[in-house]
């Protein structure tokens, strides 16, 4: 198994608008992409919150394949979303692991 995993620090100002983006319009977007069939959102604990919370999301896919399309035909434009809505009010890093 696959995990695409992104971590997200966000910044006070639209911590609460941007979790209930997540929820309700990012992660579905990308589930129904077809290529995750889970995923798990978290917030981080014992982390520095006073430049606001940091969260993380793993997407769970059974191919390296799966994802390399993801990256492909989809990150872009999903990427862009999140920067209209939030611009620089948050920074996210993306990390790929695989089970063993």
């Amino acid at each position: 198994m696959i995990i695409y995993n992104v971590t997200t620090k966000v910044t006070v100002l639209v911590k609460d608008r941007w979790v209930e983006w997540m929820k309700q319009e990012h992660i579905p977007e990308i589930i129904a992409t077809g290529l995750f069939h889970d995923y798990r959102f978290c917030r981080l604990l014992e982390q520095d919150d006073s430049d606001g919370p940091t969260y993380t999301v793993q997407y769970f896919t059974d191919t390296l394949e799966n994802y390399y399309t993801y990256l492909q035909e989809y990150a872009p434009m999903l990427r862009q979303k999140a920067f209209d809505a939030f611009g620089d009010q948050f920074v996210a890093f993306r990390t790929v692991m695989q089970v063993v």
